[in-house]
């Protein structure tokens, strides 16, 4: 009997440990409608392995499943005041865990330079799969982006 219980605490640890959470934290007072634009800023796409941009391409996809428009950061300049102040700026996060993979999107306020939103997508699979654990993560924030910036 001893053995059933030490198993079934075993299980419901594992259960718990591969608990994520994949959030989204919205700055109070903020109305997201005004803005239609998103320019990602030093994304590195140049110097990162070539193996890592297929991950980078889920990123700016999860972005574009929202209602905003991806501008290059290079352009920021051609846009009009108008247009500025409709421009977010979204800097990405990977943090790589054996307990988990956590994926974030901030979103700053072109103008201001003050953080808006901040879109979380959390995946684990216990350390199993690495790789399930970065399409999990990025999959999830692509959700939280939707949701935070729905059409």
């Amino acid at each position: 009997m001893k053995k059933y219980i030490f198993l079934y605490c075993m299980f419901l640890s594992m259960i718990l440990a591969s608990c994520t959470v994949s959030k989204s934290v919205v700055s109070q007072g903020v109305n997201l409608t005004k803005y239609k634009y998103v320019a990602v800023i030093d994304n590195d796409t140049y110097r990162m392995p070539p193996e890592l941009v297929q991950y980078q391409i889920q990123l700016y996809d999860a972005i574009e499943q929202s209602r905003l428009t991806i501008i290059n950061q290079y352009r920021i300049s051609d846009l009009t005041q108008e247009e500025h102040s409709s421009l977010l700026l979204a800097k990405f996060g990977v943090a790589i865990r054996q307990e988990e993979t956590v994926v974030t999107v901030n979103f700053i306020d072109f103008n201001t330079d003050r953080p808006l939103v901040s879109c979380q997508g959390a995946y684990s699979t216990l350390g199993i799969s690495a790789s399930s654990d970065i399409k999990g993560a990025l999959k999830r924030v692509g959700e939280q982006i939707s949701k935070t910036f729905n059409k």
